[in-house]
Parts: C-alpha cells; structure tokens; sequence
C-alpha cells in the first residue's frame, strides 16, 4: 500500500522571503516556496506547506532572496553591437546612427565573433535576471551563434538578419528570393535546440527594407511553421514618411492591407503611429515591444509622440526590449523596466501612468505574451517552465524591504541577481555564470572588440582624451 501523504519527491525546493508569483492573482507569498521537478514548476506555496508536501533533492534560497520569474526581453540585437558597445557617438541622430556607423560596424563580424558577441548578450542577460529574448537579427552566422546560445543556457528566439532593398553595405545585400531562402532555412535547421529554449522566428530588420513579396512570405513561414514574425518600425518619421511616399499609406495601414499585422507579430519600437494606425494594431493582436533606452538615446521623441498609454489602454501588448549596446548600451531588463514606469508620467504630467506592477508585468507576463509563450514562462505557477530568478536583498538598494514591486521597479537593477534557473537549470549562482568561462568570455570580447572597431576605419570620437 502507498502512503500518499510520504513527501513526494522533487528535484529542487526554492525558498525565500517573498515569492512574486504573476499569477492570475498577482499573489505575493511571504515566505513562499517553488517546487521544481525537471523543467517545470509543479507547485507554489508557503514555505512550511511545501516542505511538508515533497522530498527535494536540494533546497536552495533563503530569507534573504526575493523570487521572481525571469523577465523577457522581447528586443535585442545579442550580435552586431555587444562587442562594440559604447563606440558609437552618443551624440548621432537616428539615420547617421544607423546607416553611418552601425551598419558598417556589423558588416565587419566574423563568425567566432557573432558567437562570442551572442554569448556575451546571453550572459549579461542572464545575470541581470532574463531567461527569455527575442532577437533583432544575428548579421550573418547563424548556425555558430545557435551554439553558443545553448553553451549559456539561456531561452530564445532568433533569426539572422534579412532584407531585399538596400543595396549596402554589400556583404550583406539580398535579392527578394536569397531573403526568403534565409528565412526558410533558418525555420527548418533551427526549429527547435536543447528541448526547445532556442528555435528560430521569421525575423525582418523591417523599416523600409522590404519589398512586399518578402513581408508576405515572412508572414507565410511564420504561419507555416506555427511561430512569431518580428520586425522594427517607425522609430522615427522616416519610416512613416517613406511609405507615405512609396504607397500613398502609413506604415501600419498597409502592412496590414497586405496581410502582415496579426497575433503573431512583434513590432519594436512603433513610436511614430497615428490612432488609426493604433486600432489597426489593436485589431490584430500583434504586440509592440518597447524599448525606452533607445528612444531617449537616439532621440525619438518618445515622450512627445510616443503613444504607448493609448496602446495599452487599447488592449495592444507592450512589452519591453533593451535594443543593441550602441543605442541602449545595457542588456539589463531591469533598468529599462524603470525607464518604462517613469517616462510617461512625467511626458503626460501624470503619476498614475504604468505604476510598478504594471510595468513589471510588461517586462515579464507581456513578454511571454510576445514571444507566443503565454503558458508557458513569464509567472511562477504549476505547470509552467522552471525560469526563475533570486534576488539578493542584503544589498543597500534593497533595504529596507517594506513594498517589493516598488523595490524590484524604482530601487533594484540586475546587479541584485544572485541565481538564476533556465528549464529547473541553475545557470547562475552567486552572482556568475555557471556554464562559460566567464574570464574567457571577458578576454575575447575585449580582443574582437578591438579589433572590429580598428578594421571599421571609423574615428574613435570619445570627446575627452585618453593619455
């Protein structure tokens, strides 16, 4: 006879001072537990109740930790900038930005530095507390940045970077058929890797980079292959302007005349829309990823034009994005998570815009509604992936500890991450990543780092000297 009230056995216990679940309730549990068997959270309870209820093989956290589910980042390019994060001048507008010196600057990758640039994105991500992103585009070697993705251990969504119009920079260029040929064979050799934490989408630079035929069939894989499609758009006036002049329409009226705009579309950025644009988004479900940092860097009037109160209010999906490390220059969900609780409130003169909670639930259950993984990550509850994070409270910025989604918003950023778990995995542990050599990955970012930026030709425009 079976004894169902022995202890039932589980991998792991995780315990702390308080648990914030983002379940249907939003519950916070004063020393609370999760309970993880495998890759999946199978229950989350007091501490006490959960201790009496299973056998773990090892119990990790402690009073000291605040438990959280891993955020999303839901845009970031982990190749083209990590590795020259900082060079670009913080003082470019948005064209010369882009056409002037990051294009050239990605041209110039290798494919041991894409790896390398992509495992550096990954475990900055990881120790600041995101299990999750969604890439903007790898340049070129897609195949070697996948295995490095999974050498990490992180979760993702990726893609190499496609477009048919522009001409430059010419290592680069894609005719129409060589673009859909990229998409197509990225969406059948990288459908799934390593139980499924990374996997491809359609991914499009998008702007004004693609003809028609190449967002239609974009769109087609994506449905053929049951995955998201993703893309930039409208930043700044240029976008909107172009296909003003190219299609007599704003961007989101004809993207969605040609059957582009659905559930299954992420946008990013989306600053320069008008209201009918807006109703089309909130028609389709598509979701818009926001990423502040970029738009107060870059300068695109973000706070003047920006509608990202009216998006949510509509029922559209904003989650969060961090961006490249020349525009945004930190990969630390965290911080922009401040940034998108405090940029509204005052461009509005409004306190009540995007409160703490609301804008945690962007950067983890918004997320996870972008990245078509509803179900799946973005909230501590039974039946969902082991993506969780511990954060340290013995720390200055935490204490006192009297309101933790104020604290997780307004007082902490990633450097308050002590563990992190990816599919029930501990990939960090006491502040460092357990699956690379950490002071390996230092040494060879720095090397390639200097050694891009010397081959680009492009003048180091640091305005104070160095002697």
């Amino acid at each position: 006879m079976t004894d169902d009230s022995a202890p039932r056995p589980i991998d792991l216990l995780i315990h702390g001072c308080q648990v914030v679940t983002m379940n249907a309730h939003r519950d916070i549990i004063r020393n609370g537990a999760v309970a993880v068997r495998g890759t999946t959270i199978v229950d989350v309870g007091r501490s006490s109740e959960l201790l009496a209820k299973y056998a773990p093989a090892r119990t990790i956290g402690g009073d000291r930790f605040v438990v959280t589910p891993g955020m999303v980042n839901t845009h970031i390019h982990i190749t083209g900038e990590p590795l020259t994060r900082g060079y670009v001048p913080d003082d470019t507008p948005f064209v010369e930005n882009v056409f002037e010196w990051l294009c050239p600057l990605y041209s110039l990758f290798d494919a041991a530095e894409e790896r390398t640039s992509g495992q550096l994105a990954a475990v900055e991500m990881l120790r600041s507390g995101t299990t999750c992103f969604l890439e903007a585009g790898t340049i070129r070697f897609l195949d070697e940045v996948v295995d490095g993705l999974i050498e990490v251990g992180i979760r993702g969504r990726v893609g190499r970077w496609v477009w048919d119009l522009p001409p430059e920079p010419s290592v680069y260029r894609q005719t129409t058929d060589a673009a859909i040929g990229h998409l197509d064979r990225q969406l059948h050799e990288h459908r799934s890797h390593a139980g499924g934490r990374i996997a491809a989408w359609s991914i499009l630079v998008g702007h004004t980079t693609c003809s028609d035929p190449l967002w239609k069939a974009a769109k087609a894989l994506a449905d053929q292959h049951g995955v998201g499609m993703s893309f930039h758009m409208s930043p700044s006036q240029l976008d909107p302007d172009t296909f003003i002049a190219e299609f007599g329409q704003r961007p989101m009226i004809h993207l969605a005349e040609i059957g582009v705009l659905d559930r299954n579309v992420a946008m990013t950025h989306v600053v320069r829309v008008d209201d009918a644009e807006l109703a089309l988004i909130a028609e389709s479900g598509a979701s818009v990823a926001h990423c502040p940092t970029t738009a107060l860097k870059v300068s695109y009037g973000i706070t003047q034009f920006g509608k990202m109160p009216e998006m949510v209010q509509r029922g559209i999906n904003v989650s969060i994005g961090t961006d490249g490390n020349n525009a945004s220059n930190y990969s630390d969900l965290m911080r922009a998570t401040y940034l998108v609780a405090g940029l509204f409130k005052d461009a509005r003169v409004d306190p009540q815009m995007f409160p703490a909670e609301q804008a945690y639930e962007m950067a983890t259950l918004g997320g996870a509604r972008t990245m078509l993984m509803d179900e799946e990550i973005g909230a501590l509850a039974p039946g969902r992936k082991a993506d969780i994070v511990l954060h340290d409270t013995d720390r200055p910025e935490w204490r006192p500890l009297l309101n933790v989604m104020n604290q997780l918003v307004w007082s902490a950023d990633g450097r308050g991450v002590h563990t992190v778990l990816v599919d029930g995995k501990v990939v960090v542990e006491g502040g460092r990543c357990t699956t690379i050599d950490e002071e390996k990955l230092w040494a060879d970012a720095q090397r390639m780092g200097e050694s891009i930026t010397a081959r680009s030709g492009l003048p180091d425009r640091a305005k104070f000297p160095t002697i």
